[in-house]
């Protein structure tokens, strides 16, 4: 059994023993934040392949004592963010139309299944969702989702607001509402 420094160690070394143990290790719980920002199974497959790529080419630059999955995951976002850069034109919304919006009540997610969540959340704009997971998910700051994306704060204010809203309006036709 090794240690979390001699793993790492093993992968600086190239190592393929130990790339194919953290990449193993690492692979469900990452798969699930690509899957948060792609358009589907295939995309987020691609997110997950590219990001693994950037953690072994740069796994030298890891500090030591940080935590190791948190590196990681932050690549996985960082990554995802830079597939929705070059693979979608951003669309921005004015705070304006955010006023015209109505917030229901009623919460269908108690009744749907996580595979059901995902999916709705795959529907959304690649705006809309990345807003979304990067505020409501990952936690991020209006200021830092908007230095992350290129917007402006008022329009990741305004995003995160539609996306709320589609979000629900996906959610109620699947629930047959």
């Amino acid at each position: 059994m090794n240690t979390e420094s001699e793993l790492i160690e093993a992968c600086i070394r190239k190592e393929t023993w130990a790339q194919q143990r953290v990449y193993e290790e690492h692979y469900t719980k990452m798969l699930g934040v690509c899957l948060r920002y792609a358009n589907s199974q295939d995309d987020a497959l691609d997110i997950l392949h590219d990001g693994f790529l950037k953690v072994f080419l740069n796994i030298h630059s890891y500090e030591i004592g940080t935590q190791f999955s948190a590196w990681i995951r932050r690549i996985m976002v960082n990554t995802s963010i830079d597939y929705y850069r070059k693979e979608h034109r951003r669309i921005t919304s004015d705070i304006d139309d955010a006023k015209t919006l109505t917030v229901y009540s009623s919460n269908p997610i108690d009744t749907m299944t996580l595979e059901e969540v995902m999916g709705a959340m795959q529907k959304l704009s690649p705006t809309y969702r990345s807003v979304l997971n990067l505020y409501v998910v990952d936690g991020y700051s209006h200021k830092e989702v908007s230095e992350m994306l290129g917007i402006t704060e008022s329009t990741s204010r305004s995003n995160l607001v539609k996306a709320r809203q589609k979000l629900k309006e996906i959610l109620k036709e699947g629930n047959g509402e």
